[in-house]
């Protein structure tokens, strides 16, 4: 008799706990999932958007995210992000026509997500102008920092510019 109320309250107590125990143990949103957020349209902070955008555009069932550039209402570059098991791959198809992969190198459940180079198709030599990293700080909603770094023989060029939704 004993045991079997011991064994009542200590279920009475994981069942009160089991709640908040849950609340704090949920994972926090995967890389792949809070860059999906970014679907939509995008432009320079400051400008009208008018002669370029970028618009983020999820497809294959929610299973990739696309990013294109729009210059002057043609598209200019392209980058794809999807999951690869426990890792979020980035393709950039850059106007160079080098195709570089970049692996999130960031936790999943950080604000800044980063790619780094590794590896590339058709890039002949690995002093050729390529984009090396690209990273996106998600930390204020509507509103997203990227920046990028492009590798060449004349060392790192790196570029930011923040982003705001249009629509």
């Amino acid at each position: 008799m004993v045991t079997r109320t011991i064994a009542l309250a200590l279920t009475a107590t994981i069942t009160l706990a089991s709640p908040a125990l849950a609340e704090d143990l949920a994972p926090a949103p995967s890389a792949f999932e809070q860059m999906s957020t970014l679907a939509g349209h995008w432009k320079r902070e400051g400008q009208d958007g008018s002669k370029f955008h970028i618009e983020f555009e999820l497809t294959a069932n929610n299973s990739v995210l696309v990013e294109r550039w729009v210059s002057r209402g043609k598209t200019h570059s392209l980058t794809l992000y999807h999951r690869d098991k426990a890792d979020v791959v980035a393709t950039h198809y850059c106007p160079q026509g080098n195709q570089p992969r970049m692996k999130m190198s960031t936790p999943d459940g950080a604000a800044k997500i980063v790619f780094d180079f590794w590896d590339a198709t058709n890039l002949v030599n690995p002093t050729n102008n390529h984009q090396h990293s690209l990273s996106f700080d998600l930390s204020e909603p509507g509103r997203v920092k990227r920046a990028e770094i492009y590798l060449s023989s004349a060392g790192e060029e790196p570029s930011e510019m923040v982003l705001v939704r249009t629509e």
